[in-house]
């Protein structure tokens, strides 16, 4: 018998695959991807930050246990996993859906905010990554799904900082899966179109009153975008992550999930001229006028 034949032997005995999901407090889509992933037989642990943690006691099950995780700790992620291996012997699916909304004109945004989304969005992704390669490595294999956004390839007006947060995402996990193909770990960047959940209410909540000089007049169509994707035609959550859940999970994972209300006029802006494209944000956000 064969070395690989032996592998996917131990593979198929190891029981329920595990996967773990960060950003899981109830109302986001981590939560709806811990019950995906539930519903195929896998066992789950959602996490999230320790203040979070009464979020996600719904979840708890005989498949999904939660656990406290700061994606931005450097201690806090190696604590997290160590404990997931230690557990269970491994990781076979690695969920990074823990992010935050980063709304406002660039030219005026504290730089101090824009720093916290990256550290977050972009580098808490990383961080995982980093801890959880070592394990997969060693057993030959694994899927790591990291979670871009449409707006990380056609960025908008008033959410700069996120766009790039997430275009620094997509191009992480274009390198990543070139990079860990020699070790049989697979990488899924997903860009999600307008998912509802509490994201835009927390993007919101996070803008405060905030007080902008130069964009004073802005202010509304600020706000506006800050709850862009919640609009009525917003894919629901539970539908978003069973998709995703499906494909991830397939014998052969698809190396982009590209789902949800919207996607299709992102990719057609994605291969529009930039004049177009120009032209349709700043009729959409209100930037067509003189100050």
């Amino acid at each position: 018998m064969s070395k690989a034949d032996n592998k996917v032997i131990n593979l198929s005995m190891s029981g329920p695959r595990v996967v773990l999901v960060t950003g899981c407090a109830k109302g986001g889509i981590g939560f709806e991807y811990c019950k995906a992933f539930a519903e195929h037989n896998c066992h789950v642990v959602a996490s999230d930050i320790p203040q979070r943690i009464n979020e996600m006691l719904e979840l708890e099950s005989e498949n999904i246990e939660t656990l406290g995780l700061d994606v931005s700790s450097k201690e806090s992620v190696s604590s997290a996993v160590s404990t997931v291996v230690s557990k269970y012997g491994h990781v076979d699916v690695l969920i990074n859906n823990a992010g935050i909304g980063s709304t406002g004109p660039l030219a005026e945004l504290s730089l101090d905010v824009i720093r916290k989304a990256w550290e977050i969005n972009t580098l808490g992704q990383l961080r995982l990554v980093q801890n959880v390669v070592p394990f997969m490595a060693s057993r030959g294999s694994g899927t790591i799904v990291n979670i871009g956004s449409v707006v990380g390839k056609v960025p908008t007006p008033w959410a700069g900082s996120y766009c790039a947060s997430k275009a620094a995402v997509h191009a992480m996990s274009n390198t990543l899966r070139v990079e860990l193909k020699p070790f049989g770990i697979n990488v899924v960047l997903v860009l999600p179109g307008a998912i509802r959940s509490n994201f835009g209410s927390a993007s919101v909540e996070r803008l405060g009153n905030h007080d902008w000089k130069l964009y004073k007049d802005f202010k509304e169509a600020i706000v506006e975008r800050a709850k862009a994707s919640q609009g009525g035609k917003a894919t629901d959550a539970t539908i978003f992550a069973r998709h995703v859940a499906k494909k991830v999970l397939s014998p052969r994972p698809p190396r982009q999930i590209m789902f949800g209300h919207m996607t299709g006029l992102f990719a057609m802006l994605s291969c529009s001229p930039l004049w177009v494209r120009d032209l349709f944000f700043s009729t959409r956000f209100n930037l067509n006028k003189k100050v």
